[in-house]
Order: C-alpha cells, then sequence, then structure tokens
C-alpha cells in the first residue's frame, strides 16, 4: 500500500511500492472486469536497492567543548611553532542566505510536528525501523551499485539532434500494434502510447524501456514539443525544471533552463480550463519567488498553496540535519490553477463553490536514490485532496 500513514499535517508514502503497483496488471488503476483484454499478465519491479536508505546523507558534527580553546592557549610555545593561524571567517551573511534562514524559520515547526507523527506511524506498521548491521553494510554498497549510469543522459543529448517533426497530422504511435517494431527515430519524434491495462516493453538504443498501463510519452527536447500540443489537454500538470545552480554549473551533470526558457514552456496551451499546475522548486529563495511572482502570472496561474515534501531514511531520521546551512531535507511544491480566459467556462466556474486547497500539507518518503527522483504524487489519498476542488466541466 503506497500511502502508510496519514494525518492532518499530510502522507507517509511508499514510494517504491507505488512504482511498483504502476507495472502490475492495470498499473494500479481501478478498471471493471468488463474492461479487461486477455493481455499477458507480466509484472515487474523496481531494484528496492535504490531505496535503501538507512543512514543520512550528513550527519550534524558534534559541537566542539569549550575546553578545547583553553587547552589550545594553554599548550607549549614549541608545539605551536610553524602553525599558521587561521584566519577568521567572516559572520556576515549574504541577502539569499537571510532570505533562506527567515524561510526556514517560518517553517521549521510545521515540518518537525507535522513528520512526528509520520514518522511513528511508519514505524508502527513496519516501513520504518532500526538497521541491522547487514542492512548497513547493504546501504553503503548502493552508491556502488547505482554507479552503473543508465543511457538517460545518452537519450537526452540525442533528442537536442532530431529535428522537430513535420508531419500534419502529428501521429500517435500505439503500442501493441505497429509501435511494437518502430525504429529509434519514431520514439523521439512521435507520441507513443500504452492504452492497455498492462505494462509493455520497448527497445530504444540497444535499451529495454518499460511503459506503465494507460501512458503516454513525448521523448524530445522542449524546443520540439508540438506532437504534445496537439495530443490533448490536461487537468494536472506536474513540472519538474531544471533549475540553475552553482554546483549544477560545476559538474555539468545536466543542462539547467534560465528562467526566460522556463518561461516559455507552453503550459498555457497544455492546460485544460482550471487546470492544475504544481511545480517543484528548489529550497533557493531565488527560484521560489521566481515561481510566484514572475512564472505564474505569466502563465495566468494563480497560486492556490505550498507544500513541502520530507526527505527520510528508514530509520526515521532527516536526510540533512533540520538546521543545516547549505542541505535542507526538504522540498517545494507551489500548487497553482490556471485562470481561465474562456468567457462561457468562466461563468460555469463561478457558479461551482471550490474550496481552497490545503496550505502546507507534507509528504513524508524514503528519496530513490537516482538523482533528482521526485516522489509520485499519483496517490488517491493526495490526489483526493487536490482533485476534489477540481470541477467537473
Amino acid at each position: 500500500m503506497a500511502v502508510v500513514g496519514d494525518s492532518a499535517a499530510g502522507w507517509l508514502l511508499d514510494a517504491l511500492a507505488l512504482v511498483n503497483q504502476w507495472y502490475q496488471v492495470g498499473g494500479g488503476l481501478c478498471f471493471t472486469s468488463a474492461d479487461k483484454a486477455p493481455y499477458t499478465k507480466s509484472s515487474y519491479r523496481l531494484r528496492d536497492d535504490l531505496f535503501r536508505l538507512h543512514k543520512p546523507h550528513i550527519t550534524m558534527k558534534p559541537p566542539k567543548e569549550s575546553c578545547a580553546s583553553e587547552s589550545g592557549a594553554n599548550s607549549a610555545p614549541s608545539q605551536r611553532t610553524g602553525v599558521r593561524k587561521k584566519r577568521k571567517q567572516s559572520n556576515a551573511y549574504n541577502q539569499g542566505e537571510l532570505d533562506a534562514s527567515e524561510y526556514h524559520r517560518k517553517i521549521i515547526n510545521l515540518i518537525l510536528e507535522g513528520s512526528r507523527q509520520l514518522i511513528q506511524e511508519g514505524f508502527q506498521k513496519g516501513l520504518l525501523h532500526s538497521p541491522s548491521g547487514a542492512e548497513e553494510e547493504k546501504c553503503e554498497s548502493v552508491s556502488e551499485v547505482c554507479s552503473n549510469k543508465m543511457n538517460l543522459a545518452d537519450l537526452c543529448d540525442m533528442t537536442k539532434d532530431m529535428p522537430c517533426g513535420s508531419s500534419p497530422e502529428y501521429t500517435v504511435n500505439i503500442l501493441g500494434t505497429a509501435c511494437s517494431s518502430c525504429p529509434d527515430g519514431d520514439y523521439l519524434s512521435h507520441i507513443t502510447e500504452n492504452p492497455s491495462h498492462c505494462p509493455q516493453v520497448i527497445h530504444l538504443m540497444g535499451e529495454k524501456y518499460l511503459i506503465p498501463p494507460r501512458s503516454s510519452f513525448l521523448l524530445s527536447d522542449i524546443s520540439c514539443m508540438e506532437p504534445l500540443l496537439h495530443y490533448k489537454k490536461y487537468s494536472i500538470i506536474v513540472i519538474d525544471p531544471p533549475w540553475e545552480n552553482k554546483s549544477v554549473k560545476r559538474s555539468k551533470r545536466y543542462n539547467y533552463l534560465s528562467p526566460m526558457e522556463i518561461k516559455q514552456l507552453p503550459i498555457p496551451a497544455l492546460a485544460a480550463p482550471d487546470c492544475l499546475v504544481i511545480t517543484w522548486v528548489t529550497n533557493r529563495q531565488k527560484h521560489l519567488r521566481f515561481v510566484k511572482e514572475e512564472l505564474y502570472p505569466h502563465w495566468s496561474i494563480r497560486e492556490q498553496a505550498e507544500w513541502h515534501w520530507v526527505k527520510i531514511t528508514h530509520s526515521g531520521e532527516f536526510v540533512f540535519p533540520i538546521d543545516s546551512v547549505h542541505k535542507k531535507p526538504y522540498e517545494i511544491l507551489i500548487l497553482g490553477r490556471l485562470l481561465t480566459s474562456d468567457i462561457s467556462t468562466a461563468r460555469e466556474l463561478e457558479t461551482q463553490v471550490l474550496p481552497p486547497i490545503p496550505q502546507h500539507k507534507i509528504i513524508v518518503s524514503v528519496p530513490c536514490s537516482l538523482h533528482s527522483h521526485k516522489p509520485p504524487l499519483s496517490v488517491p489519498a493526495v490526489w483526493s485532496e487536490v482533485t476534489s476542488h477540481l470541477p467537473s466541466l
């Protein structure tokens, strides 16, 4: 079961269980026996070592005892000879650090109090537990297991060299029919859809990729989104932009988007009337202000709520110390609703009383070791909080 615990503060998720549920027959979706077709009942599981996290990424060092400075002051001169005096570090913070500190001060009680009850429930229900020695050894080997990079980065680079599709029909490849033998280029230039209730396998660049039931994808650079624009409209859109930051610039691990490039994403063209838009944001206050004050207004989206994802280990600890200066054990989601410009639709929406989406909900889960992998939001208990506020048009 994906939702292990829930409270007024939010939910404790078993993200691994939910992802595995997607790749069963039916993909975890509800459907009647009349809808079932005689597909092969293959089921798949994600490697559980990707979620095997028993120790925090960083633990706070214990404070030095005050007597240490005194002993250093009373040591013999010969012991101090040749030792360079450390330059006293400035205690001045830049504006970004001050803004981050003020934001953290406002939400720390929400994170601490909201997480405590959910973590306790996680221990009671067996999702969380104190690790044994054998589990700690396995935990230390996870980084080696995950060092075998998949070819997703190669795929992303390949899409940048592919021309945009020019077919006026914007055809969709349907798995289980003609798409069973599609060449690599067709996957990169067309939408591919699995309409069945079973997961299906495609072959791309010598690798196998598993497509969940009742799902579709467009593997493309953001400059070539025309097929998606002609495919369908969406009631819920989740965005996880590649935000610019110093570590990404240094490592060159992936390409980031500038604020101007993010604003150019055609979200309003993809959205159905009154669409709910959810954006993942880093803890950098510059990005948070950009989403609230520039991006959402530019897309004609009204901000509705701010939620947090709290990352913990299997032993119930935060992955980073809650008061760590550089890394926090939480990330931010900004929920907003598209303001429709259609007059008839707007009038219909006005007749429906839409209660506000609840503020400051938290989602607690053990994170995946894959870089920047976010917890799935398609959980009935979570979705009910959101979709209950969407009108039936």
